[in-house]
């Protein structure tokens, strides 16, 4: 009976929906066109008299670069990667189908999607609407031409525009519940059986992922004003990290609508409107905030029944929500698989082994505030659309759609702009004080449970109840220039500090990464040889500086100096590679800054190795330094250099080794080297890499789409590059070109004029109609 109500629910939200979408169709009068024109590396320019033709276009040529990811993404967040490729089978984020596929059946009910859509506005429908008829259109005719090996299965299908709002709402979740899929797709009540048996591999690999999301998905962003650019105006870096591969890669491409819209940049998979880019009169760009996005609450359980709870006294049950999803035997017969997902007021229950555990006493619920965010793509239009600073500050004001990232941004006039304007949660530091027990610290939030005094607080001005209104967040307005690395909104620009705030915001007076500390030490030594230019934001990126190596290599060849007794003999390749090492992350770096690596991953989680502790007056200088006079420092660090002597012997490195010897990334059987590395290490070109069998370094996540914008009296000059490349086909032309030209550092120009567009000795035309049998090629 419960399987019969589902489907019931199913049907009548799928019906409704249906009906929604075929109001607002439009008549084959008024069918979509676009004009797809490519320049250099394929970059689409699509222009369309209007939201429906230009989605058509995107959506079109989203297909031919990117149709086997899209159709995968679509399999996954439609909790149907069981039903497909089998339970024990795992995504591109390296979780469990089955665990996915109940998350994602969770996630995107039908009465969520149905509202979410219903929430959007005329010009956000139109384009998804448009998207999906294009996406469709380009997959009827690879049908007929035989499609990609790398998709080829019941599991393609044309697509509607409920899987564009699913693949949104992933996104939301993100930063949020998103990273406790495994948590929550296996809680259950103390002395039941486990509904899905998930091995300790499992969840290390889930708490990796966790650690490492600010990585994946880190950023850093340089906004420079009137009193330090080059000519007055606005320049703008943009430098997101983000994973080269899955529903999180960039596309680039520059959309028109004359008269209406005109803005180039980069979007992630099914979304018809950039996320990070420019237009005519201004450019901005995103970095991962550091504020929470949801909060945890400890439940304190009724003592004769674990699947109910106390709220400020009375026994209240825990929701209990069957989710099926259909799984995929051995045999190759589909059947469906039931679990429970329970949900308190608070939220759904989590439950991490030894982190959150479900016992008879307390449970633990997860409440996120994107859950309700449904403004996200009308946010990320209107700031498309901007005409001015002013307008795009004023419209993140008004619409609060970002979901769990600081935006910088600069305009022609010259004023440079930092808003950490994201979904928190209503939570004061007094609130805090009162509801979460201080030994837990600040990195996960818990509340009490058990007192509604406790719930977040409601706000009128904000624009869903729950979070902080716009005007109670970060926010700074400079003509010298603001910068971010994923730290806290504190020291955007150090000579106006952000202080004062909730720590679920931001956390003022902590150790600064070390991104930002490169990025603040070199802002503040360009700024006395004079103003800035567009090769010193370039740089930046490219030169692939160790700003740690700054801080501590004197002292690790200070100990390399030392008499190190028995392991001296042992410990010279160490020292002399560290000796001849130049520094920095560059193809031909040697094998030192392997060693580095490892020494640095070690001694960095020890905060006493430093001979100069954080001090929050001098934020931007400490710590530094190792203290390697102190016998158990020295001993860490001698125990470092063994460690890596042995794990660089089983990587097969020699001391001729370099670094682009080591970290490459593969396509279609090639395998191109990559520099940058481990922003951890201060190294502004982050790059994640992870291991392979061979003892090479695999590039997962880090540079993607690079942008450096600066503005004269005709508009914007951008340089740029996706640094993956703009098809993640390997079969296509475009799947390795960027990435080529990022390895060897070479910029392109980004055409942005009519001009520009025609004379790119690349340009080529695609006309395509909804109307039309075929696509006209020009």
């Amino acid at each position: 009976m419960i399987i019969s109500r589902q489907l019931t629910g199913l049907a009548l939200a799928g019906m409704f929906l249906g009906l929604s979408l075929s109001a607002h169709a439009l008549s084959p009068a008024t069918q979509a066109s676009a004009d797809i024109r490519r320049t250099a590396f394929g970059v689409p320019h699509i222009r369309a008299e209007n939201e429906r033709g230009l989605g058509f276009g995107i959506g079109y040529a989203y297909a031919q670069d990117n149709l086997c990811l899209l159709a995968n993404e679509i399999v996954t967040v439609n909790g149907q990667r069981s039903r497909y490729f089998g339970p024990d089978q795992f995504t591109v984020e390296e979780r469990e189908n089955r665990v996915s596929d109940v998350f994602f059946t969770w996630l995107n009910t039908p009465e969520a999607v149905q509202a979410f859509w219903q929430a959007q506005p005329t010009e956000v429908r139109d384009l998804m609407q448009g998207y999906v008829a294009g996406y469709n259109r380009y997959l009827g005719e690879r049908r007929q031409q035989g499609l990609p090996q790398q998709c080829q299965g019941e599991w393609v299908r044309d697509i509607a525009a409920e899987d564009l709002v699913k693949l949104t709402r992933r996104l939301l979740v993100e930063g949020g519940v998103g990273q406790f899929a495994e948590a929550l797709a296996g809680a259950t009540p103390p002395q039941a059986s486990a509904q899905i048996e998930q091995p300790s591999h499992a969840w290390q690999l889930a708490d990796t992922r966790q650690q490492r999301f600010a990585l994946d998905r880190g950023s850093n962003a340089v906004a420079v004003g009137s009193e330090r650019s080059f000519n007055g105006r606005g320049m703008l870096l943009a430098n997101p990290h983000f994973p080269w591969v899955g529903g999180m890669r960039f596309y680039q491409m520059h959309l028109t609508i004359p008269g209406k819209l005109d803005v180039m940049g980069a979007a992630l998979p099914g979304l018809p409107m950039i996320n990070i880019g420019f237009n005519q009169h201004l450019a901005w760009t995103h970095t991962v905030d550091s504020s929470k996005h949801f909060t945890l609450y400890r439940l304190q359980l009724d003592p004769r029944d674990s699947t109910r709870y106390l709220l400020d006294g009375k026994s209240l049950p825990l929701n209990k929500q069957t989710v099926t999803v259909q799984v995929k035997q051995a045999d190759g017969q589909v059947v469906p698989v039931s679990r429970e997902i329970y949900s308190s007021q608070f939220g759904p229950i989590v439950q991490w082994p030894g982190k959150l555990d479900w016992d008879h006493q307390y449970a633990f619920s997860l409440r996120d505030a994107n859950l309700e965010n449904d403004r996200v793509l009308k946010q990320w239009y209107a700031m498309n659309q901007a005409n001015s600073l002013k307008d795009l500050q004023d419209s993140v004001h008004k619409i609060q759609g970002i979901p769990w990232v600081n935006t910088l941004a600069v305009d022609d006039k010259g004023q440079t702009l930092y808003m950490n304007l994201s979904v928190v949660p209503n939570v004061s530091a007094d609130k805090l004080a009162k509801c979460s027990d201080p030994r837990a610290g600040l990195q996960m939030i818990v509340l009490d449970g058990a007192r509604s005094g406790c719930a977040w607080d409601i706000d009128p001005q904000a624009a869903q109840p729950g979070i902080y209104a716009s005007s109670q967040l970060p926010q700074l307005l400079r003509k010298d220039f603001v910068q971010h690395s994923n730290d806290s909104a504190w020291l955007a620009n150090p000579a106006q500090p952000l202080t004062g705030f909730s720590p679920l915001i931001s956390q003022d007076s902590q150790p600064l990464g070390m991104r930002s500390r490169f990025a603040l030490d070199r802002l503040a030594s360009l700024d006395k040889q004079g103003p800035l230019a567009v090769q010193d934001l370039q740089r930046m990126v490219m030169d692939d500086n160790v700003y740690l190596a700054s801080q501590v290599l004197p002292d690790l060849l200070k100990f390399c100096a030392k008499d190190l007794g028995a392991d001296a003999s042992k410990l010279k390749p160490v020292c002399a590679s560290l000796k001849a090492w130049d520094g920095r992350a560059n193809l031909d770096s040697g094998s030192g800054l392997v060693h580095f690596q490892n020494i640095m991953q070690t001694l960095q989680e020890s905060p006493q190795v430093w001979r100069v502790a954080f001090d929050p007056k001098a934020a931007q200088s400490t710590p530094r330094g190792l203290a390697i006079e102190q016998p158990d420092v020295s001993k860490a660090v001698r125990e470092a250099m063994l460690a890596s002597l042995e794990l660089s012997s089983q990587m097969g490195i020699k001391p001729d080794t370099r670094w682009g010897d080591i970290q490459v990334v593969s396509s279609g059987g090639q395998q191109t080297a990559i520099h940058g590395g481990p922003g951890t290490l201060g190294i502004y070109n982050a790059i994640q890499s992870v291991p392979r069998e061979d003892g090479k370094l695999e590039v997962v996540s880090g540079t993607s789409y690079l942008q450096v914008v600066s503005f004269d009296d005709k508009g914007p000059h951008a340089q740029g590059l996706l640094a993956f490349s703009l098809s993640s086909d390997p079969a296509s032309k475009y799947s390795r070109d960027q990435t080529e030209a990022f390895s060897k550092k070479q910029w392109s120009v980004l055409p942005f004029t009519e001009q520009q567009i025609k004379a790119d000795p690349q340009y080529q035309v695609q006309s395509i109609s909804e109307a039309a049998d075929k696509v006209a090629a020009q």
